[in-house]
């Protein structure tokens, strides 16, 4: 070794290395600590998370607004409602008055009776639940047991009236209700769940074969990911003694460990070999890795944290045990890649090659602009971005001006999106069995009475005031023709609440059903029951929480925004320590997420294209849909940006101008960011083949933005506005200086000569 290259090291003049490159030194030094310490740390929080139990949102822990504090009332009560079940008997040959239609009636009753679960069973004869055009008649049936669980007891009554079908082909026997309901819902969340899982991550196994082109190098990234998954579920169910989660926070975990995990190691493991294939010894390569990707996961870690913390501003708690459960995955994901991930290479050395496949070993080509290696040697990357690149460098300003007003035309139709809390029939695939029973109902039984629910709470429920304010609540009411009959009222003296319930118009989350709450909540009450003395009123049922549920989405989107972006900035502004690099993140991201809005309009509410998503049009966008992408995404795309920019500082730092910088950026990433697209793409389009919408929107959302986040945004916006802005891009204000930067820059020295092709390649010596 040189003079030259040992004063370079020497502790006088070399900087302390960054927090990630401590931390890859330290497990690359102990090794086995750090992967036995891993497994340990593993299955030591899964048997204890599994020991102590998740803990689940519940509607009072959702209750929002008015609907909210209607639902307090009913709990703090004491008060609850059974589990209730309906069957529909219809036939366009015979009326209810036909005796082949009464014994299907009877059979009915008596089927499901004999299951003994259930408390009461009514037949339509003697409710009256018959339809105008005596065609149709419902089984009224009310479950016994504890209304929670009633969708575990469920099945022997499905059965029940699945045989009467059977016996009764003529007729049409259907049953809909809160537990056939909740059944399928938790049934097919299982079954989503699972394929997902068994979809997954063999994707992502498969994609990182072919881009690394040996078997051992594939395995690492999934291993990793998956283990971080494990880990992390078990440190959410601790976590949800405090805050509770959710079986949507499972799924957002899932997909979002499995994408930044296996992502975080694929960056870490490229740069590795890269700096191996420059002719680097096995100890400084793994050196540069932590240094640089190594901080590179940490910064885009840290940045998807701060992003998902938003959704503790919308005060809903669905949103936040999202947000503990993303940032819980995302910490454990980080964790491993800087920890395990350098340990298990040290182990490995060369041998992570092992299990080449023949047809897909990986073209090493030159990889010059190493740190501390050779700037101005070959820049490798993929031929086709190096094509695309050279276009873009030469033009510019064409380049941005018709990059950015594709994504602009692909943003437009978010000036028509519309959000709504979907309905049942809305969130199921279209021709589903419940989803046809429900509308055979509505439509021969028009009116929920579920839809929304009074409840007046009043220390003399038998008071004359009381009763001749009710009375004029029904004229009221109906007089609006909004509000329809049966009006129906149940009274429980001894808690003093009274329940009314009050069918709507519309089809519970249309303009005419919130046009017929905002009447029963505005004058109707105003004018009658509220004028009571001593009485509380509020409505809760579907559209009222539908309502309110966008009412607080509404309230949070500009705080939960202005979060994100104020501590994207600042994350960007310590990582790059320039004004404009993170002014430029912002810009970029909120374009890719503007577009993807777009995408998801078309596809979603439009219905362009949406049967090739197994889709079709819905009309609407599920309310917490676009607040979740972007803060998700604004979270997300951070890996790609802080990865490639931080490969252009570091050829910046060393001496390239602008231009040669940008090109190096984008030219020595190229592999990693594509594989790592791919990979998240495709993890991401496998939720949207799950069976519920919105479930469908979030895949195809996130699917959609990734794509446009690493093609046109990475490879044509970003190069040509940073080209364009030239030395500008480095421009740090002198009043900020103070600053501290999140890293600092280790040098490492030049590799070794590569060896003549007929010399003996050393063998790496491992510790």
């Amino acid at each position: 070794m040189t003079s030259r290259t040992r004063t370079h090291h020497s502790p006088r003049h070399s900087p302390r290395p960054g927090l990630a490159a401590a931390i890859g030194g330290w497990s690359a030094r102990h090794r086995k600590t750090a992967v036995f310490g891993w497994l340990l740390f593993v299955v030591l929080v899964t048997v204890l998370g599994g020991m102590v139990g998740s803990r689940q949102t519940t509607d009072a822990d959702n209750g929002l607004g008015q609907s909210g504090r209607a639902d307090q009332m009913i709990a703090q009560a004491g008060i609850t409602s059974p589990a209730t079940e309906t069957v529909i008997i219809r036939s366009s040959a015979y009326t209810a008055s036909d005796a082949r239609f009464r014994s299907t009636v009877a059979d009915t009753v008596s089927a499901v009776q004999a299951t003994g679960q259930t408390s009461s069973v009514r037949s339509p004869y003697s409710t009256g639940a018959v339809s105008a055009d005596r065609h149709s008649a419902l089984v009224e049936i009310t479950m016994s047991g504890d209304p929670d669980t009633a969708d575990d007891r469920v099945a022997p009554v499905l059965a029940a009236v699945a045989r009467v079908q059977a016996d009764h082909p003529g007729l049409t026997v259907q049953e809909f209700g809160d537990a056939s309901a909740n059944k399928w819902f938790n049934d097919t969340f299982t079954k989503d769940f699972s394929h997902a899982e068994w979809t997954a991550v063999p994707l992502a196994l498969g994609i990182l074969l072919i881009a690394f082109g040996a078997l051992v190098a594939a395995v690492l990234p999934v291993m990793l990911a998956l283990t971080a998954f494990i880990a992390a579920t078990g440190l959410v169910a601790f976590s949800s003694h405090l805050l509770h989660t959710s079986d949507d926070a499972s799924s957002v975990m899932l997909l979002v460990g499995l994408a930044v995990g296996v992502d975080y190691c694929l960056f870490y493991l490229r740069r590795e070999r890269e700096e191996r294939a420059a002719g680097h010894s096995p100890d400084i390569a793994l050196r540069i890795a932590a240094a640089t990707s190594g901080r590179s996961v940490m910064v885009s870690g840290l940045t998807v944290c701060v992003a998902m913390a938003g959704m503790f501003l919308t005060g809903i708690a669905d949103f936040m045990a999202m947000g503990v459960a993303t940032i819980i995955v995302v910490v454990t994901a980080v964790l491993g890649s800087v920890t395990v991930l350098p340990a298990l290479l040290s182990m490995l050395g060369d041998r992570v090659d092992k299990g080449r496949v023949p047809l897909l070993r990986r073209r090493s080509g030159a990889v010059g602009g190493n740190v501390g290696g050779n700037v101005g040697g070959n820049v490798g990357g993929n031929r086709a971005w190096r094509a695309v690149l050279g276009r873009v460098l030469r033009r510019p300003l064409a380049s941005a001006v018709i990059a950015g007003a594709l994504l602009l035309a692909l943003a437009g139709p978010v000036l028509t999106m519309h959000t709504a809390d979907l309905t049942f029939a809305q969130l199921l695939p279209k021709g589903s069995p419940l989803v046809v029973t429900e509308q055979s109902i509505a439509k021969a039984f028009p009116g929920d009475p579920d839809q929304a629910t009074v409840v007046v709470e009043s220390a003399d429920l038998d008071s004359p005031a009381l009763a001749s304010a009710f009375t004029a609540f029904k004229q009221q009411a109906l007089a609006t023709g909004l509000l329809r009959d049966p009006i129906t009222v149940i009274a429980h003296p001894a808690q003093h609440i009274e329940l009314i319930y009050v069918p709507l118009a519309g089809t519970g989350n249309d303009r005419t059903s919130d046009d017929a709450l905002t009447a029963l909540r505005g004058p109707v009450l105003a004018h009658t029951l509220d004028t009571v003395p001593g009485t509380r009123t509020a409505v809760t049922g579907d559209t009222a929480e539908s309502a309110d549920f966008n009412s607080q989405m509404t309230h949070s989107l500009l705080p939960v925004f202005a979060f994100v972006m104020a501590f994207a900035f600042l994350l960007m502004l310590l990582s790059f320590r320039s004004v404009v690099i993170a002014a430029t993140a912002l810009g970029l991201n909120l374009l890719s997420v503007a577009a993807s809005y777009g995408a998801l309009t078309l596809i979603f509410q439009h219905g362009f294209g949406a049967s090739l998503f197994g889709s079709s049009g819905v009309g609407a966008i599920e309310s917490w849909v676009p607040l979740f992408l972007f803060v998700i995404l604004f979270g997300l795309s951070m890996d790609y940006h802080v990865f490639v920019v931080s490969r252009m500082k570091e050829a910046h730092d060393r001496g390239l101008d602008t231009r040669s910088a940008v090109a190096h950026g984008i030219t020595s990433t190229a592999g990693t960011v594509t594989s790592a697209a791919v990979i998240m793409v495709a993890v991401f389009a496998v939720f949207g083949t799950l069976d519920l919408q919105s479930m469908k929107q979030m895949g195809i959302g996130l699917a959609v933005a990734v794509l446009i986040d690493a093609t046109v945004i990475r490879g044509v916006l970003l190069p040509s506005v940073m080209t364009l802005l030239g030395d500008r891009n480095w421009y740090l204000p002198r009043w900020l200086r103070w600053l501290p930067e999140l890293g600092h820059e280790e040098r490492f020295p030049a590799p070794a000569p590569t060896p003549a092709p007929d010399a003996p390649v050393p063998t790496p010596v491992t510790r």
